[in-house]
């Protein structure tokens, strides 16, 4: 399916032949669910040093998958690497806010009896913080405790064997294209990107390999989508 926006989506597909049933839809959380708080680029430099994290960056303009990166790490220097980003991840629940729209998202999908499930590359101490913050609860919930983890699709099809429903008939949200419309697209979901600045837009993404099936700018788009694009009946 091509990649639509939300106003080329209103335009073209208004009137839809066969919608597909929507029975299930697996959110990110930070950056997603939450306001982005943590300084990536920062942490990453943390983690690997200047040099290391330039090269990195001009092989991987689509992002760096710094989990994946230092599990070929010696176990001490992984050790200090999970330290590193724990600090970070700490000062970010400090200045922990619900991203606006999320909530009237969550209340649309249970008028629909649509399942809610969450797949984060964070800590579950944060998604336990999250539940406990903004009372709204994601089951299954799965952190990177999970492995293995986004953007490898099992975590998706895990949720999926869970809720006993098909990937066809699940939706993964989320602003990362490297995790979360990988990890959608390996899994055989189908995949929303949340891209509220529009960087995706930039040349540097236009040849990634992986293209989500639909892009927000914000989430009080997505239920617009969801509405006219899948049959959403309980």
């Amino acid at each position: 399916m091509p990649l639509l926006s939300t106003r080329a989506f209103l335009s073209t597909m208004s009137h839809p032949a066969t919608k597909t049933r929507l029975r299930g839809v697996v959110f990110d959380m930070d950056g997603t669910l939450t306001v982005p708080v943590i300084d990536f680029p920062a942490m990453y430099r943390a983690v690997l040093g200047d040099d290391e994290y330039r090269r990195i960056k001009a092989q991987s303009p689509s992002g760096i998958d710094i989990l994946n990166h230092i599990e070929r790490w010696p176990p001490h220097q992984q050790r200090q690497a999970y330290d590193t980003i724990a600090h970070f991840e700490r000062e970010g629940l400090h200045r922990l806010q619900i991203m606006p729209g999320a909530s009237d998202l969550c209340r649309l999908l249970d008028s629909k009896k649509i399942r809610r499930g969450l797949i984060t590359r964070n800590s579950k101490s944060a998604v336990d913080l999250f539940h406990e913050r903004f009372g709204i609860t994601f089951s299954p919930a799965l952190s990177r405790e999970f492995r293995p983890y986004k953007p490898d699709p099992t975590p998706l099809l895990h949720i999926c064997s869970l809720w006993e429903i098909q990937p066809n008939e699940v939706i993964m949200v989320g602003d990362s294209l490297k995790d979360d419309v990988v990890c959608g697209r390996q899994a055989g979901a189908f995949t929303c990107l949340l891209d509220q600045t529009g960087r995706y837009g930039s040349p540097e993404y236009a040849d990634v390999g992986f293209k989500p099936d639909f892009k927000v700018t914000s989430l009080a788009e997505v239920f617009s989508v969801l509405e006219l694009n899948f049959d959403l009946s309980p």
